[in-house]
């Protein structure tokens, strides 16, 4: 599903938020919680685990709804995806995402 690729070109059927919450698997919750908070530094709980997808409506990481620059981006520029944006090969904001990740790179320019 196209819109299940986020504006980073990251693939948020692939995320264990966006699994754990379609499959209502608590374990997964509790162990991405883990992760992220271990990986962040920051105190991420299960019950902050539910997303639907960056760009569907519906439940949303608080990174993702309200702390991701790209997203925060896309939405002001009205885009669809960073792919859509003139900017994207120079720009610094999405450009850890696709360099650290050839097929977000890929499902941009898809």
């Amino acid at each position: 599903m196209r819109n299940m690729i986020a504006y980073c070109g990251l693939d948020c059927g692939k995320c264990d938020a966006y699994l754990a919450t379609i499959n209502d698997d608590q374990a997964l919750r509790e162990k991405t919680a883990k992760l992220w908070a271990e990986l962040n530094n920051a105190s991420i709980l299960p019950e902050h685990i539910n997303c639907e997808g960056c760009r569907v409506d519906g439940a949303k990481t608080v990174f993702c709804d309200s702390l991701c620059g790209i997203r925060q981006c896309a939405l002001k520029k009205d885009a669809e995806t960073c792919g859509d944006c003139p900017d994207m090969e120079s720009c610094q904001t999405v450009g850890e995402i696709i360099s650290n990740n050839p097929d977000a790179l890929k499902n941009l320019r898809g």
